[in-house]
C-alpha cells in the first residue's frame, strides 16, 4: 500500500503472496490472482492519479497480479491505459514479469468506419495503440471485447491469432460473447493454433445469465472465464441499503452503464435480505457476493472495482470465507428468484 512519499521508490509488500489463491486458467499453464483489478472505473484523467497509484499498488500487496483494461476505459478513452502505463513506469516496471496486463478492443474508440467492431483493421490498429499508452512491449491477454454481428468471426479471430504471432499479446480472450458464439471461437482459433484462454463475461448474483450455456461450455472447452461486475456496479454493497447517497455512483448523471431508475424497491428488498445472510456469515454484503461468484467452478477470477485502497482490502477479505452451507446457496437462491 501507498504508505510512503509517493516521490520515493515502491517498494511491494514481500508478503504479497501469501494472502492470494492463484487458481489456473482453464487448460492453460497460466495461473491467475482470484480477485483481479479492473480500470473500467477511477483511472481516466479526469480521476486522481495519487488515488490511483495507492490503489494499484494496495491491490499488488495484497497479492493481485491481474490488472485488466481496455481501450476506450476513461474517460476520456484511452485515459485508462495512460494513467496505468505512468503507475507501471513510476511503481511496477521492476516486477512487470509478475504481472498479467490486459486489454480489449470492440467498442467505439475513434471516428469514423475503423474506430469500432471486430475487423482487423480495427483490432490491430487498436492494440498498437493501447501498447503506446501502457508503453508495454506487449499485452498479456488482449482481448475482442465484444461480439461484431457485421464482420465474420473468422475475421476477428484470425486478427487475435496474428496479435498473438507478431508478439502483441500472449494470449487472446474473448468477452461478452453468448455460448453458441463462444463455442465456435474456440473451434476457430483451435484450428489457427492459438487456443482461447479466457472468457470476460458479467456475472454476479442479479445477473447469472452465464449460467443458461455459458459455463457449460467453458467447463467442457477448459477456458477461464474471469468475471466482471460481480457486485453489480455497487449494488451489492452495503452502500445502498438505505437508498441512493449522495456523490454515489448511481447518483451521477453521467454514469450510463448505473442509475438511480436501477435501484428499484424490489431490488433493494433483495439486497437487504442477501445482506441478513452474509451478517450471518459475518461477512459485509459486498465479500459475500464475491465468494458467491468464486464458488462457481467454472469462474477463475473475479474483477473488482475500487475507487480507493480500503475497497481493495475489504474485497480480499472475502477470500477468507468462501464456503457455503448448501443451506445458504438454496436460501441465496430462493430470494434471487
Amino acid at each position: 500500500m501507498l504508505t510512503q512519499d509517493p516521490n520515493l521508490a515502491y517498494q511491494p509488500n514481500a508478503d504479497r503472496y501469501t494472502r492470494m489463491a492463484y487458481p489456473r486458467c482453464g487448460a492453460s499453464g497460466v495461473r491467475l490472482p482470484a480477485l483481479s483489478l479492473g480500470l473500467w472505473q477511477n483511472f481516466g484523467g479526469a480521476d486522481s492519479l495519487t488515488n490511483a497509484r495507492a490503489m494499484v499498488q494496495c491491490a499488488f500487496d495484497l497479492g493481485i497480479t491481474q490488472f485488466d483494461l481496455a481501450n476506450n476505459y476513461g474517460p476520456p478513452y484511452g485515459s485508462a491505459e495512460t494513467t496505468f502505463g505512468e503507475i507501471l513506469r513510476r511503481d511496477l516496471a521492476p516486477f512487470r514479469d509478475e504481472l498479467i496486463i490486459t486489454s480489449k478492443a470492440g467498442y467505439d474508440m475513434w471516428p469514423g468506419p475503423y474506430g469500432i467492431g471486430g475487423s482487423r483493421k480495427y483490432l490491430v490498429a487498436s492494440c498498437d495503440q493501447s501498447l503506446k499508452r501502457t508503453g508495454l512491449e506487449y499485452f498479456d491477454i488482449f482481448y475482442s471485447h465484444c461480439m461484431d454481428p457485421d464482420t465474420p468471426l473468422e475475421e476477428t479471430m484470425q486478427a487475435l491469432d496474428y496479435i498473438v504471432r507478431s508478439g502483441r499479446a500472449l494470449y487472446v480472450g474473448i468477452s461478452n460473447y453468448d455460448a453458441e458464439q463462444t463455442q465456435n471461437a474456440i473451434a476457430i482459433l483451435k484450428s489457427l493454433g492459438t487456443p482461447l484462454l479466457v472468457h470476460q463475461p458479467r456475472y454476479n448474483m442479479l445477473d447469472r445469465w452465464i449460467e443458461d450455456g455459458l459455463t457449460e461450455v467453458l467447463r467442457q472447452e477448459r477456458v477461464g472465464a474471469v468475471v466482471f461486475s460481480p457486485l453489480a456496479q455497487g449494488l451489492l454493497t452495503n452502500k445502498y441499503l438505505d437508498g441512493v447517497p449522495a456523490g454515489s455512483r448511481a447518483s451521477r448523471p453521467e454514469q450510463i452503464y448505473f442509475s438511480e431508475q436501477d435501484i428499484s424497491a424490489p431490488m433493494l428488498t433483495k439486497v437487504k435480505a442477501l445482506n441478513e445472510i452474509a451478517v450471518a456469515r459475518g461477512q459485509t454484503l459486498a465479500q459475500m457476493a464475491l465468494a458467491w461468484v468464486l464458488n462457481n467452478e467454472a469462474v477463475t477470477s473475479a474483477l473488482i472495482g475500487a475507487s480507493r485502497p480500503e475497497q481493495i482490502e475489504d474485497s480480499v477479505s472475502a477470500l477468507n470465507n468462501r464456503e457455503f452451507s448448501e443451506q445458504e446457496l438454496a436460501r441465496i437462491d430462493t430470494i434471487l428468484k
